[in-house]
């Protein structure tokens, strides 16, 4: 039955990890689309396309975060009471991130909305860094079992800031993938081109990213880049290669499968962790079984989990659906001409 609830906590860390990832990607796009006459319509691309959906790709967050902590409550204060510097870092850069977001579009001044912009910006940089950053501790064993481990050295190690650069650019690649085919569908033939532009470099980046990182792990996380490159290469080469056709569509004037293979590879490099981590939850210390709630509490995760599949996953298609086809009472005038 723990297995069970890892397996339920993983599939809400894929899926937080594709569109709560993409959201903070734009941010990053939103900090470096220039300066305001320039940057009009690509930040106006970003607002359009996260605003009906913000809000309901974070509800993953708060999904992984219960299953964490009625599941495997030793894991969880573990966690908390070791990484509560980037914890904390994450949680108001989600804070800053959403209030910048909201008020910048309630600003009538220029200077006002560019403060606002800024924190919007700079906190979507931040908070995927910070969790990047957080996963990278955990799967590199530096954070006790019994919790109260080094609170500096158990986010800032080599691991740690591999993950925590990996993770920006992973976010700033399917934000870039997705505006590409948002820019397609609303007509904008130059943000198009932009975007375009912008996932072909982040693609290259990120794959020479995940190529630097075989020497930060093999050093610094030995026990993870075994289980990597054994029990887990097939899906480290699967990620590679949906990663490279990706990037290979970027490179090209085509955007059929675009969003499908990016998200492909960060969710398939994201389970490929997930089979090199099992059977721990924390480095190579604490396994899922001795992580586990008593039996009682693991079923009742389960029913929940699977009763709120059942009732908010058709909610979040038809959000998603309504987005993409511009019903939601957004205008896209700004982004079409």
């Amino acid at each position: 039955m723990a297995a069970v609830v890892a397996v339920f906590l993983f599939i809400g860390v894929i899926a937080y990890c594709l569109l709560g990832g993409a959201d903070f990607g734009a941010g990053f796009w939103d900090l470096t689309a220039g300066g305001a006459a320039r940057g009009r319509r690509r930040r106006h691309l970003v607002d359009t396309s996260l605003g009906p959906v913000w809000e309901a790709n974070h509800t993953w967050l708060i999904y992984c975060l219960v299953i964490l902590w009625s599941g495997f409550p030793r894991a969880f204060a573990a966690i908390t009471t070791t990484l509560y510097l980037p914890l904390g870092l994450a949680a108001l850069g989600i804070v800053l991130r959403g209030a910048g977001f909201a008020f910048r579009k309630a600003a009538f001044r220029t200077p006002e909305q560019r403060v606002y912009g800024l924190a919007f910006a700079l906190s979507s940089v931040l908070t995927p860094f910070c969790f990047g950053a957080i996963a990278g501790g955990i799967a590199s064993g530096r954070v006790p079992t019994g919790g109260a481990g080094d609170p500096v050295t158990a986010w800032l190690n080599p691991t740690s800031a591999l993950g925590g650069v990996l993770a920006v650019a992973v976010c700033a690649y399917l934000a870039a993938a997705y505006l590409r085919v948002e820019a397609h569908r609303r007509r904008a033939p130059d943000l198009e081109r932009h975007f375009r532009t912008m996932a072909l470099l982040a693609g290259l980046g990120t794959g020479a990213i995940s190529i630097a990182g075989i020497f930060v792990l093999r050093y610094d996380a030995p026990h993870l880049w075994h289980q990597l490159s054994h029990r887990a290469v097939p899906l480290v080469v699967v990620a590679a290669l949906c990663g490279a056709a990706s990037v290979a569509l970027a490179a090209t004037g085509r955007i059929t499968g675009l969003r499908l293979l990016a998200g492909a590879a960060v969710a398939v490099i994201v389970l490929g962790w997930g089979v090199a981590q099992y059977p721990y939850l924390l480095g190579t210390h604490l396994t899922v079984d001795e992580a586990a709630a008593p039996a009682p509490t693991l079923k009742v995760l389960v029913g929940v989990a699977v009763t709120a599949g059942v009732l908010i996953l058709p909610s979040l298609v038809l959000l998603f659906r309504l987005a993409g086809r511009g019903r939601l009472g957004m205008s896209y005038d700004d982004v079409s001409h």
